[in-house]
């Protein structure tokens, strides 16, 4: 398969040795919990794949909210939120700080979701409405901030109100994750396109530098006509 955009700020985790996942060590296991309504039966979930992943992050955009933990919206569904078109990719994720990661993982599981920790050590994972979710705190390899999470826009997921991650810094952590082994420019192509009039273009040319990996998305974007050249207009 094509690697997707969210594949370039991480990879994705799997199952331990036996096939299970390991319970997030600040949190409980929920498998002797009744099913709640964020645990709905697949025939009771959207048929859309697409709608099913925004119910999932408006369920946990709410609960986030509900427990007044510092958070934003990440990923392909913060894109969606900055009015991106196109299939959202396969789950939802959200940015919290690391010093956060366990009270927001008790909030989580005393509403009935599943969390885990992968073999990843800078995010926790979770179900929701039998979408994924990815509870992230690192971005491009920085950790998340008091200040990142300040930058964030409220925004409408749908119905939800929630913070969203600025465009900016959603495009510069997909620029950061950029590696040799690692470097799908096509996954990020349609993303700059849609966000382009909202992002700080010459702010990610100054945090990158000579980087040549970001410097060449940028020249590529450059050649293609989607931002003008340093020094430029747009």
């Amino acid at each position: 398969m094509t690697p997707n955009a969210e594949d370039l700020t991480r990879q994705d985790t799997a199952p331990d040795a036996q096939g299970a996942h390991a319970p997030y060590a600040g949190g409980s296991p929920r498998a002797e919990t009744p099913a709640a309504h964020h645990d709905l039966p697949a025939e009771d979930l959207p048929p859309d794949l697409n709608q099913a992943i925004l119910e999932a992050a408006k369920q946990v955009g709410a609960l986030l909210k509900r427990g007044e933990h510092d958070f934003a919206l990440a990923g392909s569904v913060a894109v969606y939120a900055h009015g991106g078109t196109g299939n959202l990719q396969h789950d939802a994720d959200f940015a919290i700080r690391p010093e956060d990661a366990e009270a927001v993982a008790a909030t989580l599981g005393e509403a009935g979701l599943t969390v885990y920790a992968p073999p990843e050590d800078w995010l926790l994972k979770a179900k929701c409405l039998g979408q994924d979710i990815d509870l992230i705190f690192e971005l491009g390899g920085e950790p998340v901030t008091t200040e990142l999470l300040g930058r964030a826009v409220q925004l409408p997921v749908d119905s939800v109100q929630m913070p969203v991650l600025a465009p900016t810094d959603l495009v510069r952590a997909l620029l950061a994750a950029f590696s040799e082994h690692h470097c799908d420019f096509g996954a990020v192509l349609p993303i700059a396109r849609q966000l382009r009039e909202r992002v700080d273009w010459a702010a990610l040319r100054d945090a990158f530098g000579a980087a040549p990996m970001p410097a060449a998305f940028l020249y590529l974007l450059e050649r293609l006509e989607v931002i003008a050249p340093r020094g430029g207009d747009g």
